[in-house]
C-alpha cells in the first residue's frame, strides 16, 4: 500500500518545533529554545528528520541536557552522514558525553568533519575492543607469564600488560589490520620472554649524552635481535613480521653498522648485551633502519616499577613456598633456619637461555609444587636465572614483614586497586565503554560472637546440615552398563537375556561400577549490602552466611564471599568477607558480623568483577551465587530496565566465561524481572525471609549436585 503524500512530505519547522519541544521541555526556558534546529531540519527530506527525532528520543534517555545540546549541534551532521552511519555516530556521541559530560558530547558534535574522515579512513579498520578476546587467547599461548591487554596510544609494554592502540586502519582491509595487531603483540611478548628488560635501559640511556637518542638506537638495535628471535621460534609469526617490513631492506640506506649489527645480532644465543655492544656504534650512525608499524615505543619507567614490585612479591612469595615444601619434605627439619635449596640447571631449549631452574635438596632433585614452579619461571623470566639468595626458605613469621624491616620502614599504604568495567545500556544496544569503577574494600569487622550465637540458635539445623553434607561428600556415582564392576546389573541383565532369545548382539555391559565422585567446585557468594537491607533483613542475611559456611566446610568445596553495595558508577564497591584460599576462622566470623546496610544495589559490575576472579580459579564447576534482597538500583539512573538489562547481560557474559550465577532473592516482586536476568531455572525466591537460613544450605546442595 502506497503511503500517502502527508506521510512522505518533509516536516516544516512549526511542525518539527513542536516535537523538538514536546521531547525537550525539561530543559526549555525564556532564553533557549529549539526554533532554530526545527528551521535548520525543515530543510531535510522527511526520512532525515524522522531519524533526527529517532535519535532524540535515544539521547534523551541518558540525559536531557544533552537532548537539548543535540538539537543545537547535530542537524550539520544529517548532512554528512549516510542513514547506516547515522546511529553509530549518535553512539558515539552519547559515549563521550559518559566519559565527560555535555560539553565533550558538544565538541564531538562540533568535530563532525574530523570523525567523517576518521570513519571513512577506518572503515577496513579493527578496534582492540572487537579482538581483544582473540588476541588475549593468542598471547596466552605463548611462553611466559601470563600477560593482559590494554588499550593505548602506541604499543609498549611493562612486562604484565601488553599496551596496544584502541584502533588499527592503516592497512587496506581488515584481516591485514589484524594481523598488525597480532605482530604487535607478538613484538612486546618478545621483550618480555627474550630479555629486552633484563636491565634498566632507562639507566643504560642516561650514560649517553643524548639518553633519548640512545634509547632510539638500543630499541632499533633489540628489534633486529627479537625479530630473529621470533622467526627462530614462531615461523609464521616471523614471516608475518617480515611481511610488514622486519625482512632487512631498510638496512642497506641505514649504512654499514647497521648491516653488521643486525647479522650479528641474527646469530642464535643473541642477548641484550649483545645489542649493547653494539650500540657505540649506532648512536653514532647518521641514519636508523626505518620502524616497522609493529615496533612501538619502550618505556623503561615504567617497566622498572612493575619489575621492582614484582620481583619483591616473588621473592618473599618463593621464600614463604619454599619453606612449606621443605616442611613437607624433611618435617623433623622444619623449615631449615639457615639453609636453602640448591639450584640445578636442566637443559631445556625451549626457553631462551637453553636450561630451565630446578630444585635440589641436600643433593637430591625435588620435584616442585605449581605455585613453586610459576615462581621460579618467573624470576628467570626477569633475571635469566634464579640467584643462590632467592633458595632461602622463609623463617618464622610472615616474609613481607622482614623485607619491609630490611627497607626501613612500614609498607606505605596506597588507593586501593580500582577495575573499570563496561556497563550495558539496552536503550544504545551497546556498551558505555569503561563506565563502572570499582574497588575491592575492608569490611569493618562486627563481633565474632555472632556466629556462636546463630550456631546455637539453630543447633538442630546445624547438626542435619552436618549430616547432610558429610553424606554428599562420601556420596559415590553408579555406573550402568559396565564391562566389569563390583554388582551386576539386573535391567542390563534382562535386556541381555531378551536380546539373546530374539537372536541380537547380546548386551556387553553387564555390570554396575561405583565411581568416587571427587567434587571440583569453587563457588563466590555475593551478598546484597545495599541500604534496603537494614533492619532485620540484614541480620537473616547474616544468619544464612554462617550456616552456608558450616555447608561448605562440611564439604569440602573451595568459596569465598564478597559483599556489594556502592553509589552511582564511579563508586562499585565489593566487601572482602572471605577471600577464596582464607580459612574460615575467628576474622572471617568478626567480618560475617560486619555485613550491613550501605547503599545501592549496583549488580552489574560486581558480577563481571566475581566472574573475573572466578576466571582465574582452576575448577571443573564455577559457581557464582548471589543473594539479595531485590532487584538492581542506583541513584544515576540505574533501576527499572536499564538496571536489568545491564544484570541480565553480566549474567550471559559469567555463563560465557564457564560460570554458573544463581540468585536467592526474597523480593516478592522477583518473579517480573529475575527470570529474565537469570533464566526460569537461574534463581529461587525465598518468601518468607525467616526461612532463609534454613533454605540456603539446601539450595546449595541442589544447585551444584
Amino acid at each position: 500500500m502506497a503511503s500517502s503524500p502527508s506521510e512522505t512530505a518533509p516536516l516544516d519547522a512549526a511542525e518539527l518545533a513542536e516535537r523538538l519541544e514536546a521531547l525537550v521541555y525539561m530543559v526549555l526556558s525564556v532564553r533557549r529554545s529549539v526554533k532554530g534546529a526545527a528551521a535548520e531540519l525543515a530543510r531535510f527530506p522527511r526520512p532525515a528528520q524522522e531519524r533526527f527525532l529517532r535519535a532524540l528520543e535515544l539521547v534523551r534517555t541518558t540525559s536531557d541536557e544533552l537532548a537539548f545540546n543535540f538539537c543545537m549541534f547535530a542537524p550539520p551532521a544529517l548532512a554528512r552522514l549516510e542513514a547506516e552511519e547515522w546511529d553509530e555516530w549518535v553512539l558515539h556521541v552519547m559515549g563521550r558525553y559518559d566519559e565527560g559530560g555535555v560539553l565533550a558530547a558538544i565538541v564531538e558534535m562540533q568535530r563532525i568533519e574530523d570523525y567523517v574522515r576518521y570513519q571513512r579512513d577506518a572503515r577496513a579498520g579493527v578496534h582492540l575492543h572487537e579482538v581483544e578476546g582473540l588476541l588475549g587467547r593468542f598471547v596466552q599461548g605463548l611462553d611466559g607469564r601470563e600477560l593482559r591487554i590494554a588499550a593505548d596510544d602506541a604499543p609498549w609494554t611493562d612486562t604484565e600488560t601488553l599496551h596496544l592502540p584502541p584502533v588499527i586502519s592503516r592497512l587496506p582491509d581488515r584481516e591485514a589490520n589484524f594481523a598488525l595487531y597480532k605482530a604487535m603483540a607478538v613484538h612486546l611478548w618478545a621483550q618480555t620472554w627474550f630479555g629486552t628488560w633484563r636491565a634498566p635501559l632507562d639507566e643504560v640511556a642516561e650514560d649517553w649524552p643524548d639518553p633519548a637518542r640512545a634509547l632510539e638506537r638500543l630499541h632499533h638495535l633489540e628489534r633486529l635481535r627479537l625479530d630473529a628471535c621470533v622467526r627462530r621460534a614462531l615461523p609464521g609469526m616471523g614471516r608475518t613480521l617480515e611481511a610488514f617490513g622486519g625482512n632487512g631492506e631498510g638496512l642497506v640506506a641505514a649504512g654499514a653498522p647497521w648491516r653488521e649489527a643486525a647479522a650479528a645480532l641474527a646469530r642464535p644465543g643473541a642477548t641484550l648485551e649483545d645489542s649493547l655492544r653494539w650500540l657505540p656504534a649506532a648512536y653514532e650512525a647518521e641514519a636508523v633502519p626505518p620502524a616497522p608499524p609493529y615496533q612501538g615505543v619502550l618505556r623503561p619507567e615504567r617497566v622498572r616499577a612493575v619489575q621492582e614490585a614484582r620481583r619483591l612479591r616473588e621473592r618473599g612469595a618463593l621464600a614463604e613456598a619454599l619453606a612449606a615444601l621443605a616442611a613437607e619434605l624433611e618435617p623433623a627439619r622444619g623449615a631449615l633456619p639457615g639453609g636453602r635449596f640448591e639450584r640445578l640447571a636442566v637443559p631445556d631449549p625451549a626457553r631462551p637461555e637453553g636450561f630451565r631452574v630446578e630444585l635440589a635438596l641436600r643433593g637430591e632433585p625435588v620435584a616442585p609444587s605449581p605455585e613453586v614452579r610459576a615462581l621460579l619461571d618467573s624470576i628467570q623470566q626477569d633475571l635469566g636465572d634464579v640467584p643462590p639468595e632467592y633458595l632461602v626458605p622463609a623463617g618464622p613469621g610472615p616474609y613481607g614483614a622482614r623485607i619491609d624491616a630490611a627497607r626501613g620502614g612500614e609498607r606505605p599504604r596506597a588507593e586501593p586497586e580500582a577495575w573499570v568495567y563496561d556497563e550495558w545500556d539496552h536503550t544504545r544496544g551497546t556498551y558505555r565503554r569503561g563506565w563502572c569503577l570499582l574497588r575491592e574494600r575492608e569490611i569493618h569487622p562486627g563481633d565474632p560472637g555472632l556466629v556462636r550465637e546463630t550456631l546455637e540458635r539453630h543447633r538442630g539445623l546445624v547438626k542435619h546440615i552436618h549430616r547432610t553434607f558429610e553424606a554428599l561428600r562420601g556420596e559415590d556415582r553408579r555406573l550402568r552398563r559396565q564391562p566389569e564392576g563390583e554388582d551386576v546389573d539386573i535391567d542390563a541383565a534382562v535386556q541381555a537375556w531378551a536380546d539373546r532369545a530374539a537372536g541380537l548382539e547380546e548386551e556387553r555391559g553387564l555390570f554396575v561400577r561405583r565411581l568416587r565422585c571427587d567434587r571440583d567446585v569453587a563457588v563466590m557468594l555475593l551478598v546484597d549490602m545495599s541500604g534496603s537491607t537494614k533492619g532485620w533483613i540484614s541480620d537473616t542475611e547474616r544468619e544464612a552466611v554462617v550456616l552456608l559456611c558450616e555447608a561448605l566446610e562440611r564439604l569440602g568445596d573451595r568459596y569465598a564471599i564478597y559483599g556489594f553495595s556502592g553509589f552511582t558508577h564511579k563508586r562499585c564497591e565489593l566487601y572482602r568477607i572471605k577471600a577464596l584460599d582464607e580459612p574460615y576462622g575467628p576474622e572471617v566470623h568478626a567480618r560475617i558480623a560486619g555485613i550491613g546496610p550501605r547503599d545501592y544495589t549496583r549488580l552489574g559490575a560486581a558480577v563481571r568483577h566475581l566472574t573475573w576472579r572466578l576466571g582465574q580459579v582452576e575448577a571443573r564447576t564455577r559457581v557464582l551465587l548471589v543473594l539479595s534482597d531485590g532487584r538492581p538500583d542506583d541513584q544515576d539512573g540505574y533501576r527499572g530496565a536499564y538496571g536489568v538489562e545491564d544484570t541480565r547481560q553480566a549474567v550471559l557474559e559469567a555463563r560465557a566465561r564457564g560460570v554458573h550465577p544463581y540468585c536467592v532473592t526474597i523480593d516478592e516482586e522477583a518473579m517480573d524481572y529475575l527470570p529474565h536476568m537469570f533464566g526460569r531455572s537461574g534463581f529461587t525466591l525465598v518468601r518468607d525471609v525467616r526461612r532463609l537460613p534454613q533454605r540456603i544450605s539446601e539450595i546449595y546442595r541442589r544447585i551444584t549436585l
